[in-house]
Formats: structure tokens, sequence, C-alpha cells
């Protein structure tokens, strides 16, 4: 029986190389179906999200198998960052994905479209060039107080992320 605490707990901290090819394959997914214009190919994508950002890798299939077979493939050095931001970016996906199936089912594709657009653009971003847009966002809503300072204490103390680790 699996513990329902530990089945919603979010990895943190988080593997940026793990959160970097989970975002390749979210910029693949989308760009399928920016080519192929099917509503069914939205449902992987939206659910993906979905599940990353309630239980992180745990339900997510893509996120299993990132973090359990390509990772640990990987010999680079892994950097850890602070969970609660790619949580939060993984929202940002959520809303953009699923605005993207809703839009699409009430018949307005160039909204869904132009939603997977800016998604690959920042799935993009993140998977080839570390450059997390929802971490960002997060931060600068820390910043103006949106968000307590308390949510994410680590997010005010940058030098463990200045450290690559093994």
């Amino acid at each position: 029986m699996v513990n329902r605490r530990e089945l919603f707990r979010f990895p943190n901290p988080v593997n940026e190389t793990s959160a970097r090819l989970v975002a390749s394959g979210v910029v693949v997914q989308a760009v399928v179906f920016l080519i192929v214009r099917q509503w069914w190919v939205l449902v992987p994508l939206t659910y993906g999200f979905l599940a990353r950002v309630l239980t992180g890798p745990t339900l997510s299939p893509l996120g299993q198998f990132v973090t359990r077979v390509v990772t640990p493939r990987v010999h680079v050095e892994h950097r850890f960052v602070t969970g609660t931001p790619k949580r939060f970016a993984q929202g940002v996906g959520l809303a953009f994905s699923g605005g993207a199936l809703v839009a699409w089912g009430l018949g307005a594709h160039a909204v869904s479209l132009a939603l997977i657009v800016g998604l690959v653009v920042a799935a993009s971003l993140e998977a080839f060039l570390a450059v997390c847009l929802g971490c960002i966002v997060f931060a600068r809503l820390m910043r103006w107080g949106v968000i307590p300072e308390h949510v994410c204490v680590e997010c005010n103390d940058i030098t463990a992320r200045l450290v690559p680790t093994a």
C-alpha cells in the first residue's frame, strides 16, 4: 500500500538533468501535436503535466522513463535545484497544455496552437539552455510578495545551486 503523503511528494531537490530531459520529451510531444493537429496528442501531454504537478515523476510515464532509465545513463555532473519552482513550472505547463486541450475541444484551434507554441518555446529553453521560465516567474512572484517567502526558503539562497554535484 502506497502512503498518500509519500505519493504526492514532489522531489526536493530536483536533478536538473532529469528536468531538462523531461522538458525535451515535452518538446517532442508538443511538436508532434503541431504537426499532426490531433486533439488526442494533447491528452498524454496534459496528463504528464498533471501527474508531475501532483507527484513529481512518480505517476508520470515520461518522468519515470527519464529518472529511472535515461538520467542514470547520462554521465555528466548532475546539478540539483530547488523543487518548488520546478513544481510551479509544471503547473504552468499544465495550464498551457490543458488550456490547449480545452480550446481544441471548443473549436478554438488557433488558441490551442498558440498555447502549444508557447509551451514549445518554454520547454525548449529549459531543455536546451537550462532556462526555466516558470522558475523565473516563480521568483518574480516571490519578490512581489504574491508567493510568501516561507513557501520556498531555499529559493532565497542560491549558493547551493552554484556548486555542481556528482
